[in-house]
């Protein structure tokens, strides 16, 4: 298969409404290695850097899960942009943003879900018109 396990991806193609950092960047915490006295944060299989999380809210209308964690593996912290004024949140796109396909089986049956990683994050202007979907010509007539 000429897929790897995860599956690299535009930040425009995952967001196309936006995406909208919407809390702290936050370590991700390896419960395996973590005791009930002290957390441990994760780090990435591949590169050994700490992992990072960033809440992110999905603009678009259509979207059926309006907030995504996106993980980012760096040895600092990455720096979200301010919002812009008069705005609440800071709009946000992913460098080496990829998807790796997943089973939920959390809730009452399981579903394909997907788990986002990216190299790094940075600021971009908001988008102010939600994409359409592309019109199709009528068939027949």
């Amino acid at each position: 298969m000429a897929l790897g396990k995860h599956i690299p991806l535009n930040s425009d193609l995952v967001f196309p409404a936006g995406a909208y950092a919407v809390g702290a960047v936050e370590q991700v915490v390896d419960f395996e290695a973590s005791t009930r006295d002290q957390r441990v944060q994760a780090h990435d299989r591949d590169s050994g850097l700490p992992t990072w999380a960033i809440s992110v809210f999905d603009a678009d209308p259509d979207a059926r899960t309006k907030v995504v964690r996106v993980k980012i593996s760096a040895r600092n912290p990455p720096t979200l942009p301010p919002a812009p004024a008069g705005a609440p949140f800071p709009s946000v796109a992913f460098e080496g943003l990829t998807a790796t396909p997943y089973v939920d089986s959390s809730g009452s049956r399981p579903r394909l879900a997907w788990a986002f990683r990216a190299t790094s994050v940075r600021g971009v202007p908001p988008k102010t018109q939600v994409p359409q979907a592309p019109h199709r010509a009528d068939q027949g007539a």
